[in-house]
Formats: structure tokens, C-alpha cells, sequence
């Protein structure tokens, strides 16, 4: 998430330079740059997703309908940018889920599709649920419905809206755990991943499968084990920024990956 080597002829003012090995066929994503697509994607939505929930998390207040729609009606320019954030990092998913395919494909064909396929449908689900964000702030600017509903009843409506989004995005993060425990189980069987990577995005998997099975069947619940376990996703973004870009296939073998000073000397 590789292909047979190929040679390619250098072609440079008709240069009669022998031609050279390249892991890559032509026209296709080398490993290196499925690597920094991955590291970058995954930096972007950190900090998208991150300042989004933020903003989120100040106009919202728990088990106040009343305060929550007067925040989102004072602020509605900031909460339809934060909607519509949430649906920039789910399409920052998608090209995660990609390039990650890209990159562990070698490892194991099957298990790599699944993986990505994961975190497609964990992009689906969560842009779908911030539609639940739209639909709260155009209940506010909507005059038909101030008509059709009062005050106190119209506040409801935002807070269900409100609290849809947030059920369908703990059914969400369901999806993602199982994503990150295939992606583990990737990076530990890989060749040019530490194995130490591999193992915390699985540690990383259960505190989201916890907290979301847990805000599932418990309305009380209210512990944050993702929050303690998250290392892994922090490594494998590090990883992918500063040493997946020095990846390349090894010479002759299309399911080996190289890094360090040897994989210098072998770039293209």
C-alpha cells in the first residue's frame, strides 16, 4: 500500500548514460511518495480535526438545548465552517485510506484492501453524521420552521440534531478502531516499519473500540481511553513524514522496501 522492477532508460539531451534499475514502473505512486501523502494527509486532518472539535466544544454545551442554540445562532458563520471542516478531514480519509493501501500492498494484498476499505466507510459515516451539523444550524436560520416550532421546541430539534451527530460519529470511530487494528497488524508483519508502530496503532484501535462501545451502551459514559492510547497514531505519522520518504523498493524484489543511507543511494 509492489510492482516488478523496470528499467528506464536515462534521457537527458541524449545521454548514452546506461539505463537505471527503479523500483516503480512509470506512471506509478512510488512507495516514497505513498509515504509523505499518507504522513501529510494524516498531519492535515490531525490539525483540521482538532481545531474543529475545539470550536465545537465551545459552542455546545452538554444537556443545555437552550444555551447550545443561542451559541450556534450568535456564531453560525464558525459552526457552519466547522460542519463543513469535519468534511474536509472525512475526504482527507479517504486519500489517507489510498495512500496507506499504496504502501502496505506489498505486505499483504487482501488484508491491505480491507484496511483501506475501513477507513473509506469511517469517512462515509462521519460525513455523513456532520450533515447533522447542518441541519441544526439551518433549523435556526430557517423561518419556517422558527414559525413552526417555539422557542423551546426549536432548541430540542438543534440539540437532537446536535446529538446525532455525535452518536453517529461514536458509531464511527466503531469502524475506525477495527481500521487501526488491521493497519497494525499490517505495520507489525511489514519489513520497513518498526514493529513497535505496529503494536501501539493496535493499542490505539481498543481505546477507540472502548470509548465508542462504550458512549453506545452507556449514556453515562464518559472516560476517554483514546485519549491515552493515541501514541501509535502520532508514530506512524512521524514515521511516514521522516523516514517514509526515503523508502524505495529494493533492487530486484517487488514486495521489499529499503530505507536509511542504502535507500539514498538507490533513489531514482
Amino acid at each position: 500500500m509492489h510492482e516488478a522492477t523496470t528499467p528506464r532508460a536515462a534521457i537527458d539531451g541524449g545521454s548514452t548514460n546506461p539505463p537505471r534499475m527503479t523500483g516503480t514502473p512509470v506512471g506509478q505512486v512510488t512507495p516514497r511518495r505513498a509515504a509523505i501523502v499518507a504522513g501529510l494527509g494524516l498531519l492535515a486532518l490531525s490539525l483540521l480535526g482538532f481545531s474543529c472539535f475545539l470550536a465545537f466544544e465551545r459552542l455546545v454545551v452538554e444537556g443545555d438545548a437552550t444555551l447550545t442554540a443561542r451559541n450556534i445562532a450568535d456564531h453560525e458563520l464558525q459552526f457552519r465552517l466547522v460542519a463543513a471542516g469535519f468534511v474536509i478531514v472525512a475526504g482527507l480519509d479517504v486519500l489517507v485510506a489510498w495512500a496507506l493501501y499504496v504502501l502496505l500492498r506489498p505486505v499483504n494484498p487482501s488484508i491491505a484492501v480491507l484496511s483501506a476499505w475501513l477507513r473509506v466507510a469511517y469517512a462515509a459515516v462521519f460525513a455523513a453524521a456532520s450533515a447533522n451539523l447542518a441541519a441544526a444550524v439551518n433549523l435556526l436560520a430557517d423561518a419556517d420552521s422558527q414559525r413552526m416550532f417555539g422557542t423551546r421546541q426549536l432548541d430540542a430539534q438543534v440539540m437532537l440534531s446536535v446529538n446525532q451527530f455525535s452518536d453517529g460519529w461514536d458509531v464511527a470511530l466503531v469502524i475506525f478502531g477495527l481500521h487501526l487494528l488491521v493497519l497494525g497488524y499490517l505495520l507489525f508483519g511489514s519489513t520497513f516499519v518498526p514493529k513497535v508502530i505496529g503494536i501501539l496503532v493496535a493499542i490505539a484501535s481498543l481505546g477507540y473500540l472502548i470509548d465508542s462501545f462504550g458512549a453506545l451502551l452507556s449514556s453515562s459514559y464518559d472516560a476517554n481511553v483514546a485519549g491515552f492510547t493515541f501514541a501509535g497514531e502520532l508514530l506512524l505519522m512521524v514515521w511516514l513524514l521522516w523516514r517514509g520518504r526515503r523508502l524505495v523498493v529494493a533492487r530486484g524484489r517487488h514486495d521489499a522496501f529499503t530505507t536509511g543511507p542504502t535507500a539514498a543511494r538507490m533513489r531514482p
